[in-house]
């Protein structure tokens, strides 16, 4: 009968400490993910979002031009990336199918969380880097479904029919669900990790599709970028982290020392 009220006691003071803990993992990502980035934003203006105006607009834009049958062409000629596309090509579209909408997917559904995921990035992280994981993770999915279908059906489940390279791969969803990962990893915020992964995990169970296995893979890959942060990014990373960098000012050259008086050499003499 003694052992009740201690066990009870070891009971409230566990949760407690739990309660302690979710309200601290709470308040601390409210303060990394939320009130940083408006402070940020408050401090810079509307030029903080540049990026998050550039990629809702160029989504728009796309979505608006494909509704004609020239717009339709000009876009597959532009951002179309589908798996069976030689390399190079695929390489050369992929920074612009971000920009062009899934064709399964509603437009206006997605531009709240297209913009919100590039305004928070590019106020936390900064612009260089919020261009690089965008691209990286889309990039990473990408070639990921190319290496699936050259696999082909079989290998436990990984590879893919000939038939899923035919089908185009756009849309800026790897890019969000990367860089909202990329935000929870360096920015310690298990709410958001839980969301994002959670959701993408359900997705490709839910709906076992490219689209499902390219967010696993953008997850996956911003997991890997934000255990990297602080290190010095892969190219071609590098080369969009120099938009962030400002010219330093000249450095001016040590003046040079004001010359003294001349030195006459000492005579010697020599004894006869």
């Amino acid at each position: 009968m003694g052992a009740m009220p201690f066990m009870e006691g070891d009971l409230s003071r566990v949760a407690a400490r739990a309660v302690r803990f979710v309200r601290r993992t709470l308040r601390d990502e409210w303060h990394a993910i939320v009130l940083e980035p408006v402070r940020q934003l408050m401090r810079r203006g509307l030029s903080g979002l540049l990026l998050a105006f550039v990629a809702a607009f160029g989504v728009i834009f796309f979505h608006g031009i494909a509704q004609h049958p020239f717009g339709r062409r000009l876009v597959w000629h532009l951002g179309g990336v589908t798996a069976d596309l030689p390399l190079w090509l695929s390489l050369l579209r992929t920074p612009v199918s971000l920009y062009v909408p899934a064709l399964d997917l509603p437009v206006w559904a997605g531009i709240t969380q297209l913009f919100l995921a590039f305004a928070l990035a590019e106020l936390t992280l900064g612009r260089g880097r919020t261009l690089a994981v965008a691209y990286l993770t889309t990039l990473a999915g990408t070639m990921t479904a190319r290496v699936m279908v050259a696999l082909g059906p079989g290998w436990w489940g990984l590879g893919l029919p000939p038939e899923v390279g035919r089908i185009l791969d756009t849309g800026p969803s790897a890019a969000v669900v990367g860089l909202f990962t990329y935000l929870a990893v360096v920015r310690r915020a298990p709410v958001v990790f839980t969301l994002t992964g959670g959701s993408m995990v359900w997705e490709s169970i839910a709906v076992p599709n490219l689209a499902g296995r390219e967010h696993l893979i953008a997850v996956g890959s911003a997991i890997v970028l934000g255990l990297l942060h602080g290190h010095r990014l892969p190219f071609p990373a590098f080369l969009v982290e120099r938009l962030d960098t400002t010219p330093s000012p000249p450095r001016s050259d040590p003046p040079l020392p004001r010359p003294g008086p001349p030195r006459h050499p000492v005579p010697s003499f020599r004894l006869p």
